[in-house]
Order: structure tokens, then sequence, then C-alpha cells
């Protein structure tokens, strides 16, 4: 089967592209001839776009005209299709870089698309206010009565908007990331939709925990992921247990004033910082973790940080939204505590630090289970099952025209 992927980066560097590049490889090892478009943009300085196709990309003010009508991301498609003919075509992210212009050049292939934010009902993504809870309007006069854009920006994303409900119906399936999600696309209209989980590579069971106690902690250090809050617990947990340190692996715009936060609370001394680092060097350094935290704020459509830490044997204490409940098992592979609590937080952690042989259970448990539900292999050969059926539809529908 030729296959066609299509997402906005094509870098490793986060977890929609880390997914995109890994279905491809999966797909390939399979026989099948797999190939992925996306924009030429690269988001951390070095990493090289790994793409077997570009288009023109840009981070500056001039994104919101290119995430609206981006002529170099049609242009590209429509070469490609010509000249690859796929046999399907799988959509990712698109409505931040390569615009919703490709979409009219779908009408006649069999194609999906894979919801892996919520920018097909909220133009930020997030289905958020500000203050963090979560939006229950419709996209619309709605985004500047809550002052999440500007005049300017909610005008070009609009008439983006405008253009996605025209052209939505060119998917024959949306593929939702977890249960919660496809709740939240129902409700505003978009179906039918198939919920299939991000893969995880499968590796073997980390070596037996260690001192000193270690929490980890992996994402963008910006206010939704709730680092703060973290940090604030982590506070408590010293008081506690002396020992403990905390391992945090990320960038983003609240990194300094997140490293002063560690400092007027006086465990500055006890946090390492390791930046953006490689996957495989962050999984070096987890290894020692006794928990994984994951305290976002918002109600993130899946958590890959949270099966990569089962699936490496680490307990995880994560915020009770989003695709959270449905990953993990609560007292069994971790804790679900609730969003921006530093006490629930801090109990929990200190639950699992005081505990090692409560940490051990919780890492077996939740390495059997991501093995189970959220491995690579089963993820892949899910969507090998949809565009199958998605194609049987297609010839179907050819042979009575």
């Amino acid at each position: 089967m030729k296959i066609l992927l299509v997402n906005d980066i094509g870098t490793a560097t986060g977890g929609a592209e880390i997914q995109m590049l890994s279905l491809r490889q999966d797909l390939r090892d399979r026989g099948h001839d797999a190939r992925l478009l996306t924009s030429r943009l690269t988001p951390v300085a070095g990493c090289p776009v790994l793409a077997d196709y570009e288009c023109f990309g840009i981070d500056t003010r001039l994104q919101v005209l290119t995430q609206t009508v981006n002529p170099s991301a049609y242009l590209s498609l429509r070469q490609i299709l010509q000249d690859f003919q796929p046999d399907i075509v799988h959509v990712r992210i698109f409505m931040g870089q390569l615009s919703p212009l490709i979409l009219p050049l779908l009408r006649s292939i069999p194609c999906l698309y894979q919801a892996a934010m919520y920018r097909a009902i909220c133009p930020k993504g997030t289905k958020t206010l500000l203050d963090g809870r979560s939006c229950e309007d419709t996209a619309g006069i709605a985004c500047l009565r809550h002052q999440c854009m500007t005049l300017q920006s909610w005008g070009m994303l609009m008439v983006q908007r405008q253009l996605w409900l025209q052209w939505r119906n060119v998917f024959d399936r949306v593929v939702a990331l977890s249960e919660g999600m496809k709740a939240k696309l129902e409700a505003e209209g978009i179906a039918p939709i198939e919920v299939v989980y991000n893969g995880v590579p499968n590796r073997p069971m980390r070596s037996r925990l260690s001192e000193p106690p270690t929490v980890a902690f992996a994402g963008r250090l910006v206010s939704e992921k709730g680092v703060s809050v973290l940090i604030k617990a982590f506070a408590r947990v010293q008081a506690h247990l002396p020992t403990a340190r905390l391992v945090i692996a990320g960038q983003g715009d609240e990194a300094d004033e997140l490293r002063s936060l560690a400092s007027s609370l006086g465990i500055a001394h006890h946090v390492v910082w390791l930046g953006h680092v490689p996957r495989d060097e962050m999984e070096r350094y987890f290894e020692s973790a006794w928990v994984q935290v994951v305290p976002s704020l918002w109600e993130e459509p899946f958590g890959n940080v949270t099966t990569e830490a089962m699936m490496r044997g680490t307990a995880v204490i994560a915020s009770a939204v989003g695709a959270q409940p449905e990953i993990i098992q609560q007292g069994i592979t971790g804790f679900l505590v609730p969003p921006n609590q530093v006490d629930a937080l801090s109990d929990a952690l200190l639950n699992v630090l005081q505990n090692r042989d409560l940490a051990e259970r919780m890492g077996e448990a939740g390495h059997q289970r991501s093995q189970t539900h959220f491995s690579e292999d089963r993820r892949t050969e899910r969507f090998l099952e949809l565009y199958q059926q998605i194609r049987a539809q297609y010839d179907s529908q050819l042979a009575w025209t």
C-alpha cells in the first residue's frame, strides 16, 4: 500500500512529530511505501527535517497568514499526489503551517484526519480559556469575548475556520487520541470518529530503583503544563525527604521564571534542569526515577510522556484531566490528582517516594499495561485496519459509479 502522511512539522522534537515519524517507519517495516510531507520549519535549532517532502513553513508573525493559506503546501501536495499516487492520505496536524488550502486536493482520494489537538473546534487548539478553565463556547465571537486572541489574529483564524468548515468533509474518517477527545469533537458535530491511542516503543523494564528518591518531569516549560505546581509540591516533599531530587527535561517560555521559583523555595540545589535533550538521552536520565509527574492544567488529548514512563516501568502521578484517567489505573499504575492542587500532588509524591516497594509495583503494572494497550505495534496495526476499511469503502463506491 502507498501511504502519504501529512503533518505540519517533520523534526523529531514533539510528540505528534515523533508519532508520525515512528508510524512511517513501522509502515515501511511492514512492506508499505510510506512517505511524509511537512513544512521545512525547524522549531528547535539544529534538529533536521526528516520528511520525504517539504514545503514552506514559518514561525514569525506572518504565520497567521500562511497557516490560513499556504500556496507552497498546496502546490507541493498537488505534485506529490500526481507523482506518488498514494492509496490513502493520513493527515495529522496541518492548521499551524500547511493550512486548509490542501484539503480540496483530497476530494477524490481516500483519506483520514487524525486530530492531535483541538484545532478542529478551537483556533488556539486547546479548547481552554486564559484562566485554564475548559471552554464551553463554539469558536467565533466568543474567542474575542474571552480575550483568547487579538483582533488581528482572530480575523485570520476565523477565515481559516471557515475554510476548514467548508472542506472538512473531504475526510472519510476522523481519528481522536482518546475517548475524552472523541466526546469533545462529537459535541461540536465532528463524526464519524475512531479512537487510536498514540504508540510508544516497546522496551525492557528498567533496573531496580535505588537512592535517592527521584521525581521526573518531561515537557514544555509553559503555564498549561503545570510545572510551577510540581515545583511547589516538590518543595513540600523536600521538608520530609531531604535527599529527594527533581529532574526536569524540556524548554519553554517559563524556564527562567521556574528556575527563580525553585530558588525562592530553597530547592534549587535539588533540581536538575536538562533543557531539551534527545529522547534516548532523556531516558537515560529518567531510568532512576521513582515517579514521573504529569501536572497538566488543561485537558490534553493524550499524554505521550505518561505512556513512555509506563513503558519504562516508572510510576506516574498525573492531573485527572484529559486522557490521563483513560491511561492511568488509579492506585495500580500510579495516582490521579486534581489539577493545580499543590497539597494533593505533594501527598501523592510522598506516598510513592516513601515506599520504594509501591513505586516498584506501580512501575511493573504500568510496564505491562503500556505493552498491552499503548505499544507502537498496536497503534500501527489499528491504522492499517482503518486504511483498509477506508480504501475498501472508496473502491466500493467507485464500482457503483
